[in-house]
C-alpha cells in the first residue's frame, strides 16, 4: 500500500525532475518499506484504504506550556515569520537563532502553526542521541506530536499509517519525513540546516532543504532552515533573514596553535575550569613522518596513504591497513605528535578536572573536560560550559571537499555554543582575519558565507548551480559537452567513464531527458545529483 495525493505526486515528480531520478524511486521515498502485518484487516465492504484523516487540528493552548513569545520583540524579521505562518501563503525564512533560543524558537513556530489552524514537520538531522530541539517540540505537544526517529521496519510503517490516518498535529522526524503524509500542512522547520545529514545517500540523492521548500511551495505553507551558521546554498537563495536584535555569543580569543596544541592560554584556562570541551578535529596521537629503518618518508605500502597512530597502533588514513613502511617494510617510524590523543594526554597534566576523550555525543559533567571531534558535536541543549576550545583550526582550509570549510564553520559555532552565556572560548588559529575565523568571532558567518561562494564560483561548482556525477559508457563525455557546462571533469578505466559537471540551472530539464534516453540506450548507468565533494 503506497499514499500520495494530488499534492505529493507533484512534489515526487519535481524530484524526480531536479534531480534526474526515475519517478519509480522517487514514490518509494514516500513511504517506508511496507510491513503488511502492520495494515488494518479488511472491511465488510472490501479492504479499507487509509487516507489523511479529517480531524482538525487543536488550538495551542490545547498542547500545554508553551515557551513565552520570543520572536517579535527580539529578532529581526520575527513578525514578518509569524505572520507568514497566520497568512497560510507559501514563503521561506533563514533562521540564526541565539545559542539559548534555539529549541524555544522551535516550540514558537510550531504553536503559531497550530493556533492558525494547520500542522507542522519539524525536521532534525539524527534520531540518536534525540536532539535537544526535537525533545523539546514533544515535550510540549505531548500526545498531538509524533515522533518518526529511528526504529525499526515494523515501528516506521506503524508510525507512517498512524500520520497517514491523521494522528498528530506535530511530526518530529529525520529526512524521511519531509514526506510525512500530513493534511493541513502548514510549517515545515529544518533544525540544523546545514548538517549533512540532511541529504539523501540513496537515488534520488534529494535534500531535505530543496524538497522542503519546493513542498511549501505546493502545499501554501512556511519553511524555515535553522542553524547558527546556515549553508552556502541556503544563504544564496535569498530568503529573508531572522536574525536576533542583540549580541549573544560568548567573546572568542584567537591564540596562536601552541605545538601539539598546547597555547599557553589554553593550558592556563584548563587549569581552572570546572566543565569544559575541546574539539580537536585529528583522531589519534600522531602521524608517522619517517621511517626508522630506511629513513624514507612514511606511507602505506599497500596504498601509499598516510600512517596514522592511535591507540598504539599505526595505520593507514586511507586504506586501515596495518602501517608498513613503503620502501623497506618497516614499521616502526618517527612520529610527530598531535591530534585528540595527545591532547588527551597532556591536558590531563595541567586541568584541575577529568581529562576524557569521547566518542559518542553528551556534554561534559562537574568537574569533567571532554574531547572530540565533529562526530560527538551535536543539537544537546544548553550546555553553560566553562571552556571551550578549538584546536588546529588552520586544517579546515587545508581539507579536501568544496563544504570542509563551511562544514568546520559550523560546527566551530555549534560547540561555541556550548560556552553561552558566560563561558570562555579559545581558537587557536594563524590566520585571525581569515573570513573562517571571524565568523566565529563575530557570531556571524555572513562575510564567510560570501567568501565561501566566491571560493565556490572559482573552482567552477558556483552555489546554486547543480552538479551531477555520471557514469556510463565510452563517449559519455562528449555527450555531456554537448550541455555547455561550467565545469566538466572526466575519468575513464577501461569502458568504464565517469564525468563530474556543473550546469546552469536552465540547462538541467534537457539534461534529464538526455540522461534518461542515454540510460535506456544502455549509455549511462548512473547518475547521482549533489555529490559529496
Amino acid at each position: 500500500m503506497r499514499f500520495f495525493d494530488e499534492r505529493m505526486l507533484t512534489l515526487a515528480r519535481w524530484v524526480s525532475e531536479r534531480y534526474v531520478a526515475p519517478l519509480a524511486s522517487v514514490l518509494t521515498r514516500l513511504t517506508p518499506p511496507r510491513v503488511a502485518s502492520e495494515e488494518p484487516e479488511p472491511s465488510v465492504g472490501g479492504v479499507e484504504v487509509r487516507g489523511v484523516g479529517s480531524g482538525g487540528v487543536g488550538r495551542a493552548e490545547d498542547f500545554g506550556p508553551v515557551t513565552p513569545a520570543i520572536l517579535p520583540d527580539n529578532y529581526r524579521n520575527g513578525h514578518a515569520l509569524l505572520a507568514a505562518i497566520g497568512e497560510r501563503r507559501a514563503a521561506g525564512f533563514v533562521l540564526r537563532p541565539a545559542p539559548e533560543d534555539e529549541a524555544a524558537l522551535a516550540v514558537e513556530t510550531v504553536a503559531a502553526c497550530l493556533a492558525a489552524g494547520r500542522r507542522a514537520i519539524v525536521l532534525v538531522p539524527e534520531a540518536r542521541p534525540v536532539p535537544a530541539t526535537a525533545a523539546a517540540v514533544l515535550g510540549v505537544f505531548g500526545d498531538r506530536a509524533v515522533a518518526f526517529l529511528g526504529g525499526d521496519r515494523r515501528a516506521r510503517y506503524r508510525t507512517w499509517l498512524e500520520v497517514a490516518d491523521g494522528r498528530g498535529d506535530v511530526i518530529v522526524g529525520t529526512r524521511p519525513a519531509v514526506y510525512a503524509p500530513v493534511r493541513d500542512l502548514g510549517l515545515i522547520y529544518v533544525s540544523r540546516e546545514s548538517h549533512p545529514a540532511h541529504r539523501e545517500d540513496r537515488a534520488p540523492y534529494s535534500h531535505v532543504r530543496d524538497v522542503a521548500l519546493q513542498r511549501t511551495r505546493v502545499e501554501g505553507a512556511t519553511a524555515v532552515f535553522s542553524a547558527l551558521c546556515p549553508s552556502s546554498e541556503t544563504a544564496s537563495i535569498g530568503l529573508p533573514e531572522v536574525a536576533s536584535t542583540s549580541r549573544r555569543w560568548p567573546a572568542v580569543e584567537i591564540v596562536a596553535p601552541g605545538p601539539e596544541g598546547r597555547a599557553p592560554r589554553l593550558v592556563q584556562a584548563l587549569r581552572q575550569a570546572g566543565r569544559g570541551f575541546i574539539y580537536s578535529p585529528l583522531r589519534g596521537y600522531g602521524m608517522a613522518q619517517v621511517c626508522r629503518s630506511c629513513g624514507a618518508s612514511a606511507t602505506c605500502s599497500a596504498c601509499g596513504g598516510l600512517l596514522r597512530i592511535e591507540d598504539r597502533v599505526v595505520r593507514c588514513v586511507v586504506c586501515e591497513a596495518e602501517g608498513r613502511c613503503a620502501s623497506c617494510g618497516g614499521a616502526s617510524f618517527g612520529i610527530r605528535r598531535g591530534g585528540a590523543e595527545r591532547i588527551e594526554e597532556w591536558a590531563a597534566t595541567v586541568a584541575r578536572a577529568k581529562v576524557r576523550r569521547i566518542e559518542r555525543p553528551r556534554l561534559p559533567r562537574d568537574g569533567e573536560v571532554l574531547i572530540g571531534g565533529a562526530e560527538v558535536v551535536r543539537d544537546l541543549g544548553p550546555a553553560g560550559l566553562d571552556l571551550v576550545a578549538i584546536v588546529d583550526a588552520d586544517l579546515a582550509e587545508r581539507s579536501a571537499g568544496l563544504n570542509s570549510r563551511a562544514r568546520a564553520v559550523s560546527v566551530w559555532m555549534e560547540a561555541i555554543a556550548w560556552a553561552q552565556p558566560g563561558g570562555r572560548v579559545i581558537v587557536q588559529a594563524t590566520r585571525p582575519r581569515d573570513p573562517a575565523i571571524q565568523a566565529v568571532v563575530r557570531g556571524n558567518p555572513a562575510r564567510f558565507l560570501e567568501d565561501d561562494r566566491g571560493r565556490r564560483a572559482d573552482a567552477g561548482f558556483p552555489v546554486a548551480a547543480p552538479v551531477f556525477r555520471v557514469a556510463g559508457a565510452r563517449g559519455l563525455e562528449e555527450h555531456l559537452a554537448g550541455f555547455d557546462p561550467i565545469m566538466l571533469l572526466t575519468s575513464a578505466t577501461g569502458d568504464q567513464t565517469v564525468c563530474l559537471l556543473t550546469l546552469a540551472p536552465d540547462r538541467l530539464p534537457r539534461f534529464g531527458r538526455t540522461m534518461r534516453d542515454l540510460a535506456a540506450r544502455g549509455e549511462v548507468s548512473r547518475v547521482e545529483a549533489e555529490p559529496h565533494l
